[in-house]
């Protein structure tokens, strides 16, 4: 049992990876001895963020926009020729809108859906023959995408296009896990609650706002690095080689005990 969590070795790419929730996984698997590229369609931010993981670990930066099928085809065809073999694609690359129900653009659902669904679906397709190089039924290859709780329940904000497609996005987890389990990948979904990250700053940092998130989660705060870092681990090392199509709420029981 010594050695069950461990990942260190393995190959992953996390996309969105300059900032909040990616930054968080990347910093994770890179102190648990993974080597690392992180990918963000801003080049300064995530050659920066790239740098400063260097210094944890092997990490490298590949600017890539994954919302157009030619962008998520440059990021997996640079990704493969740096890990011919990849062992963990963390899809967590993701666009928000928010607007009042009459006055919601269609431009709020091309972004959205073009990053947070299709570019899901086109990065893990462009990224096959690099997973099922390192998959195994000992050790399979494992895709992680990143969800929401606000694909699991109603969320109070009228971010229509968001909900929609992390609702989407949770589908699609199931349906590629059932597809790929027969060659040893497996997908599983994470659907975060509150974390400090740019999609959440706007209410995050006004106190009283932060507050009353703070009061709404059972557990009572806002989710830490750990914690979706620790997750990720598990479902990445020996622990979590069983686990297939599932959607795992971190969010301190707001879904679970609601």
């Amino acid at each position: 049992m010594a050695d069950i969590f461990d990942v260190g070795g393995k190959t992953a790419l996390v996309t969105g990876g300059s900032r909040g929730i990616g930054l968080m996984i990347a910093r994770g698997l890179l102190q648990a001895g993974a080597r690392v590229i992180v990918s963000s369609r801003k080049t300064a931010d995530v050659e920066q963020a790239a740098a400063q993981l260097a210094e944890i670990g092997d990490c490298v930066a590949i600017p890539a926009d994954v919302s157009s099928l030619e962008g998520a085809a440059a990021l997996a065809a640079a990704t493969a020729e740096r890990f011919p073999a990849l062992d963990l694609l963390v899809n967590n690359a993701g666009a928000t809108w928010g607007a009042p129900l009459e006055d919601f653009p269609a431009s709020g659902w091309d972004r959205v859906a073009h990053t947070n669904v299709e570019g899901v679906f086109h990065l893990t397709v462009g990224l096959l023959a690099p997973l099922r190089a390192a998959a195994s039924a000992e050790d399979p290859a494992r895709v992680i995408n990143i969800g929401s709780i606000d694909g699991m329940r109603v969320p109070s904000m009228e971010n229509y296009s968001y909900s929609a497609s992390k609702a989407a996005v949770h589908m699609l987890t199931r349906h590629l896990a059932k597809r790929l389990a027969p060659e040893h990948i497996t997908v599983n979904a994470i659907a975060p609650g509150p974390f400090e990250s740019k999609m959440m700053a706007f209410a995050l940092q006004d106190p009283a706002t932060r507050s009353a998130i703070e009061q709404s989660v059972p557990l009572g705060r806002i989710g830490r690095a750990d914690d979706v870092a620790g997750l990720v681990r598990f479902l990445a090392s020996r622990a979590g080689s069983y686990v297939t199509g599932e959607v795992i709420a971190l969010d301190g029981g707001i879904t679970g005990c609601g």
